[in-house]
């Protein structure tokens, strides 16, 4: 079976001003369906630039990205919003909710893109939220809801549109440690119930225990692979 993520010498650089940082240096790396990866490593090593490159936010300067079965290079802006509407789904740091509509609502946003009906847009965000264990919060605002369930009312945003692979910047970054560890749970459900390929970016070694594998990053340069 094709890797759902094919990375090959990798690399990008920003320029500012007239110098040239390397943000990530000739990565190669491969994911199959349904692992689940904490990419690690100090601030500034890379691993958000690695995560947006496999989630199409990002562009290599140098070499080939793969994902899903898709070379991303060969999309253009629209096909590629498209790609990620299909394929990816988002977690971040900051839950990035609307404060004036209900969880339901904002769950049913990224579903505008599909060609569902207003009764299917809503019985899909219904289901993801039921997933995410929120069936009695669908018509809290933002402002109802604690920060583990703003969190959770994100990743079930990130799951409405049934995509293949979940990535997810410092999902935890925001919460205490009992809410840490409830999304983490979620998230290694999600993983081993529904079969998310899941990629995640972390510091916190008490959070990457839930992955199955650590790549670790130093300077942009892929310094350890270690599986558990």
């Amino acid at each position: 079976m094709d890797p759902v993520v094919d990375l090959e010498k990798v690399t990008r650089i920003y320029r500012k001003g007239d110098a040239e940082i390397v943000s990530l240096d000739e990565v190669t790396l491969q994911i199959a369906a349904g692992e689940f990866i904490a990419l690690m490593g100090p601030s500034g090593s890379g691993k958000t630039t690695l995560l947006n490159l496999i989630a199409g936010l990002d562009t290599p300067s140098h070499g080939r990205v793969c994902v899903c079965g898709q070379d991303l290079a060969r999309l253009g802006p629209r096909e590629l919003a498209r790609w990620r509407a299909d394929h990816v789904g988002f977690v971040f740091q900051a839950f990035n909710l609307l404060p004036v509509l209900t969880a339901r609502e904002n769950v049913e946003l990224p579903l505008a893109l599909q060609p569902l009906s207003r009764a299917q847009r809503r019985a899909h965000a219904e289901a993801a939220l039921r997933v995410v264990g929120l069936e009695d919060r669908m018509e809290h605002r933002p402002a109802e809801l604690s920060g583990g369930q703003e969190q959770r009312v994100a990743i079930a945003r990130a799951l409405a549109c049934d995509p293949q692979l979940l990535v997810a910047d410092e999902p935890t970054g925001d919460l205490d440690a009992k809410s840490a560890q409830d999304v983490m749970r979620l998230i290694k459900r999600l993983n081993e119930d529904f079969g998310k390929t899941v990629i995640i970016v972390t510091h916190d070694p008490h959070v990457a225990e839930f992955a199955r594998r650590e790549v670790h990053l130093e300077k942009g340069i892929l310094h350890l692979d270690r599986w558990r």
